[in-house]
């Protein structure tokens, strides 16, 4: 692929962003960064990557952290700026590539080739999705659901202007359950094409 395709995926828990996104990797034969970018920051600081997953999208302690000029005491702070960092380093050298989550859509804004597209769902189809994926009661997919959307809303919001799941910040959102995963990607992949001609 000669031209520089970046697809940053936004999405709610149990929406099926992630296979989405992987769909969306193997269909243009591009890489895929989700926890996986933690590999890379281990390596390049000399870390362990499984202590750094911890703190993963994880929002900031506010009681336990603070920040003076710019530098931060918080763990989650200094691994979440880690990874924008390695996420504008590949940006910049024309690197293509799905990413999911991590703010990318904010971070990478102003880059050419970056579509952002945030995917979210129905409620009943999130929670059975869960229950299958994880094989959860429904008691601890609904809990799942909330947590984690609850999580995800805190992280991006400190690092973002922009509110996470306004449409107003996304190239385009799209809720799954409508189309299913297959056609859904199907439908991102038409408007991913049409995007970049």
């Amino acid at each position: 692929m000669g031209k520089q395709i970046i697809i940053s995926v936004g999405r709610e828990y149990g929406c099926g962003g992630k296979e989405i996104a992987q769909r969306l990797s193997g269909h243009y034969n591009i890489p895929l960064y989700d926890s996986n970018l933690l590999q890379e920051v281990a390596e390049e600081k000399d870390m362990d990557a499984a202590v750094l997953a911890k703190y993963d999208e994880v929002p900031r302690n506010a009681f336990m952290s603070r920040s003076v000029h710019g530098f931060s005491n918080s763990i989650e702070v200094n691994i979440a700026n880690m990874q924008f960092d390695v996420l504008k380093r590949k940006a910049e050298r024309g690197d293509s590539f799905v990413i999911v989550g991590r703010c990318a859509e904010t971070i990478l804004k102003g880059n050419e080739g970056l579509i952002s597209i945030f995917v979210l769902g129905d409620k009943e189809d999130k929670i059975v999705r869960t229950i299958k994926g994880l094989g959860v009661s429904r008691a601890d997919a609904e809990n799942l659901l909330k947590t984690n959307d609850k999580k995800r809303k805190t992280y991006h919001n400190f690092y973002c202007d922009g509110k996470w799941g306004d449409s107003r910040n996304y190239d385009i959102c799209v809720n799954s359950s409508r189309l299913g995963i297959e056609k859904t990607t199907n439908v991102l992949i038409s408007y991913i094409d049409e995007k970049m001609k």
